[in-house]
């Protein structure tokens, strides 16, 4: 029979093919651009139909997160829109840790990947989409490093300036399938949720801040190998032109309320990191990051407050980072989001782990959260 053919020449592909024999295939991960990061995967497999396949992505020790591999199952799709789990072990002593992927296509093709994708394709689509809802601005902030448009969508009447964004790290793609589901409600016309939000707010979203990271198939930088998180401090134009466009945007419009999305490779569990540690911090601002945690975690069992990042002390938040840059140079309300590769453990799902679907219900009840805490 003859050897399955694997490529990853596409939209936020990556992987490098060392063996092929049959239906096995030993595989590592491509280095994100001028970086040591690497986790990211995103491949076809051809002639796949009827086999199994056994797939093995090497010298993950040296990754990123080593820690995210243990209990992690891949994610796989026949057609490219339903991205289900799939047989996955992880063993740290061979080949300098090796993933071992398990799957009997019925496609001829399959796809894998360490999350289900989000295609510049589909992004442009969202933005398209939006921007020709009423009462929506669109406004191109700026420019990648590569000359992508760094692309945001205004809307609402209210006097709070509320700022999502999200990709900032390319890689946690859950990011930007939050921000559809944000989107799609936030342009209901029929959600009561979001006109009230519309009301009280003017909302700026961002929904992909690492466009070149995105198409290149990097986990966590820019096409300058830089991470973009450790950027606000001191963003530039030749480093960073991706913060730069939207901090200078920011200080534009002032900042009340701020949500950066993110994903984390190893916890398995969604939850929020917040600013405790900035110089400027006060209980006020305190006691409303914390009073939005406990709405959300009433609001939605796929959102607790236990488990996390631990927290900096006094006067020692990095500011490099968005969340405490933005809460220390505007007084806002600013958080971090994040949401797991694995699946919630607290609510798993065998099927999908967490998914695409889970990622824009999630941004649903995270929307209708900040309505109730505008209220309070």
């Amino acid at each position: 029979m003859t050897d399955i053919s694997i490529n990853a020449a596409f939209d936020s592909g990556n992987i490098e093919v060392l063996s092929v024999e049959g239906a096995t295939a030993r595989l590592a991960i491509r280095k994100d651009k001028a970086s040591e990061f690497f986790q990211w995967f995103h491949f076809r497999v051809d002639g796949a139909g009827g086999r199994e396949l056994t797939l093995k992505i090497t010298g993950l020790g040296a990754s990123a997160y080593p820690g995210g591999w243990p209990a992690y199952r891949a994610v796989f799709s026949e057609d490219r829109e339903y991205w289900g789990r799939t047989d996955t072990t992880y063993d740290a002593q061979e080949d300098g840790g090796t993933l071992t992927i398990r799957h009997t296509s019925q496609a001829g093709t399959c796809w894998f990947a360490y999350f289900a994708p989000y295609s510049m394709e589909r992004h442009h689509d969202l933005v398209a989409q939006t921007a020709a809802c009423e009462g929506v601005e669109y406004r191109n902030l700026g420019l990648s490093i590569e000359g992508q448009s760094i692309d945001c969508l205004s809307m609402g009447e209210g006097p709070k300036q509320v700022w999502l964004y999200a990709r900032q790290h390319p890689g946690e793609s859950m990011a930007e399938w939050w921000m559809e589901g944000a989107l799609d409600m936030l342009t209901d016309p029929a959600d009561p949720h979001a006109r009230a939000l519309r009301q009280r707010c003017r909302f700026h979203v961002v929904p992909n801040a690492n466009p070149d990271g995105s198409c290149r198939g990097h986990l966590r930088t820019n096409a300058a190998g830089v991470n973009l998180n450790r950027e606000w401090r001191e963003p530039s134009a030749e480093r960073s032109p991706e913060v730069l466009a939207i901090r200078n945007a920011m200080d534009a419009t002032g900042v009340d309320f701020a949500i950066d999305v993110h994903g984390d490779e190893a916890i398995p569990y969604v939850f929020i990191a917040g600013f405790e540690g900035i110089p400027s911090w006060t209980e006020a601002q305190g006691a409303g990051y914390t009073r939005y945690r406990q709405i959300l975690e009433r609001r939605t069992p796929d959102f607790q407050t236990k488990r996390g990042y631990p927290t900096a002390g006094a006067g020692r938040a990095n500011l490099t980072m968005s969340t405490n840059q933005v809460a220390e140079r505007f007084g806002a309300v600013a958080m971090t989001l994040e949401m797991p590769f694995k699946d919630n453990d607290d609510l798993p799902c065998a099927a999908q782990g967490w998914s695409p679907e889970r990622s824009k219900l999630l941004a649903r009840e995270c929307l209708a959260a900040l309505y109730e805490w505008l209220e309070d």
